[in-house]
């Protein structure tokens, strides 16, 4: 056998102990495996699971790395635009981290004129009771107007809510559950572009896209302690300071913000999640 013959056979040989080597490596792992790989999550900024419990009620909130000012109102029980009044931030009401919100109005301080010689003058603290559940949350009480279906003649949102009326006709896919990472709401499987009803009377407090985890966002407010939201719409049908009635149709079945078709139902009272369940009819 030449030289070159004999490193041609050496050659094979090597790569055929290489390749028997990488067969039993990769048999090996894989025999020892139980389960399929692990797959990591990556954390894209706060959703709406992240604030499931709705036990905020202090009167100021530090802002944290992905908070939006909408976030922020949606689970502390605040319209953002009295947040932005409050706190003075003008549109596109952006936020940083570290920067401290105040929750609620401020007693205000009114300068009175001194009697005395040198004409200074002083000023008095007026204090006035803050309401958060009745002043504070999405939409301010308002005047009733011949527009205005619901209301009262003291310009304030009803007590109660008078009836309630089921979002979408279709069937629950996912119910409401109280855990920590449970679904804080009621999910309807559906087809693209079917209607979205408003489940009781009320003034549409907000509409959009900025709370993510939601989607296209419709925010009822139906009394002074209940809102309820409607998430992953298509079409949004209403605008803001909108009074609607139990069963006008709001908006159209999506996916914005998830995967499959869908509507996100939400009731909450005083700003914390509760099951809808207990206010819906029997069908």
């Amino acid at each position: 056998m030449t030289i070159s013959n004999q490193k041609t056979a050496v050659s094979k040989n090597i790569f055929i102990i290489i390749g028997f080597l990488f067969y039993c490596l990769i048999n090996t792992s894989c025999s020892n495996r139980s389960q399929p790989a692990p797959v990591s999550e990556l954390y894209q900024g706060k959703t709406f699971r992240d604030f499931e419990r709705q036990a905020y009620s202090a009167k100021t909130y530090p802002v944290k790395a992905g908070d939006t000012l909408y976030s922020i109102a949606w689970y502390s029980g605040n319209d953002y635009r009295d947040l932005a009044r409050i706190n003075k931030i003008s549109s596109p009401y952006q936020i940083q981290p570290g920067q401290i919100l105040t929750l609620v109005e401020l007693p205000k301080s009114i300068p009175l004129k001194s009697n005395n010689a040198t004409g200074q003058t002083s000023k008095i603290i007026i204090n006035q009771s803050v309401d958060p559940s009745k002043k504070q949350a999405y939409g301010k009480s308002v005047q009733k107007t011949n527009k205005d279906p619901i209301g009262s003649a003291t310009g304030q949102f009803p007590d109660r809510v008078k009836r309630w009326h089921w979002p979408s006709n279709k069937t629950v896919s996912r119910g409401f559950s109280a855990k920590e990472q449970g679904n804080k709401g009621l999910d309807f499987s559906g087809i693209l572009g079917l209607p979205i009803l408003a489940a009781a009377d009320g003034k549409v407090v907000y509409t959009g896209d900025a709370l993510r985890g939601f989607g296209r966002l419709v925010i009822i407010k139906h009394s002074d302690a209940y809102l309820t939201a409607y998430a992953h719409n298509d079409n949004m049908l209403v605008k803001e300071q909108q009074w609607v009635t139990a069963g006008q149709k709001i908006a159209t079945m999506g996916r914005s913000g998830t995967d499959k078709v869908k509507l996100h139902f939400e009731v909450r009272y005083k700003g914390k999640s509760v099951n809808p369940l207990r206010y819906l009819p029997k069908r």
